[in-house]
């Protein structure tokens, strides 16, 4: 008798502690949201004034982007073939992988590419470490280190995968006439995949703590690397067209001596090339230049009907002396 009573008055207890739990949620709710929305402001208070007050190489977060990927940049979204080519006027890229792997794309391509490079300028070596597993690299790159199937890790893995199995073909001409050329797998192994038994093998990634560049891409990055502030491209890291325009301005600047109108076709032809109407990609580019201004305050544009005018500014990052 008396259990039964304990246990007629123990689920009494808990009937009424879930009313009052129902009864306070929706009230505590909104409280939440808003203590994380302040939360999310002072972390990015605090990043834009690190941002404005210390210079990149200061505080650990100067890297470099190879030229070749900043006048014709990669795919924004996760292409369809698995070949790819861009053309900026003189400057004409071309990208190629196998296809059960594919393109690399998006913006955790980008951060990865900086990275890649940053250690090859900075160690002078075609060998790059990567780290013990994705969530290490994911830590050398600022990112959050969440995990799952959608999680930085496995995201940050498989564009690596798609990036080291990727070959390049770069040209700037001068007139009819090629200037300057190359082609290149990303890395040293990158050509493995043509054998008969690397078919064989699955398509999904095979972590390595470390990997060795590709000649010719070694040589290319290293003798024509932009410096650019790593914290930038963690701000812009949701746009890829965004991170693709701020190492654009921050390369023209570096060179820029009078006031140059950058039509919107040219602008479209560089950055634009997944957009079916010119008046979407502009849209989009519109929408997205408060955010380069964000991270980029000393950067003068004017925006007009014609085109994107540039006047001279100092570079986000001074080039390598």
């Amino acid at each position: 008798m008396r259990m039964r009573e304990s246990t007629i008055g123990s689920c009494e207890l808990l009937s009424t502690a879930v009313v009052c739990w129902s009864s306070v949620l929706p009230k505590l709710l909104p409280l939440c949201c808003q203590v994380l929305s302040l939360m999310a402001g002072i972390r990015a208070a605090r990043d834009g004034f690190s941002l404005e007050s210390t210079d990149a190489l200061t505080a650990g977060a100067l890297g470099f982007m190879p030229r070749l990927v900043v006048l014709t940049t990669l795919p924004h979204r996760r292409p369809e073939s698995h070949r790819f080519e861009r053309i900026n006027g003189r400057h004409r890229l071309r990208m190629s992988a196998p296809r059960r792997i594919g393109l690399p794309y998006g913006s955790y391509s980008r951060l990865l590419l900086t990275y890649l490079t940053r250690e090859a300028v900075r160690t002078k070596s075609p060998e790059i470490q990567l780290g013990a597993t994705p969530n290490d690299l994911a830590r050398k790159l600022g990112l959050s280190t969440i995990s799952g199937p959608r999680g930085t890790a496995r995201r940050l893995e498989l564009q690596l995968h798609r990036l080291l199995h990727t070959r390049l073909e770069w040209q700037t001409s001068l007139g009819l006439a090629p200037r300057s050329s190359g082609s290149g797998f990303v890395t040293a192994g990158g050509a493995l995949y043509l054998k008969p038994l690397r078919r064989l093998l699955p398509g999904h990634p095979t972590w390595r703590s470390h990997t060795v560049l590709g000649q010719n891409f070694f040589k290319e990055i290293t003798r024509s690397a932009v410096p650019v502030d790593l914290r930038a491209f963690r701000r812009l890291q949701r746009s890829p067209l965004a991170i693709d325009v701020y190492v654009w301005l921050t390369y023209r600047m570096s060179y820029l001596k009078k006031p140059t109108l950058i039509p919107w076709k040219s602008l479209e032809a560089q950055f634009g090339a997944g957009y079916s109407r010119p008046r979407d990609f502009r849209a989009r580019l519109c929408a997205r230049l408060p955010h380069i201004i964000d991270v980029y305050p000393t950067v003068r544009l004017r925006r007009t009907s014609s085109g994107l005018w540039l006047l001279p500014s100092p570079p986000h990052v001074r080039p390598r002396s």
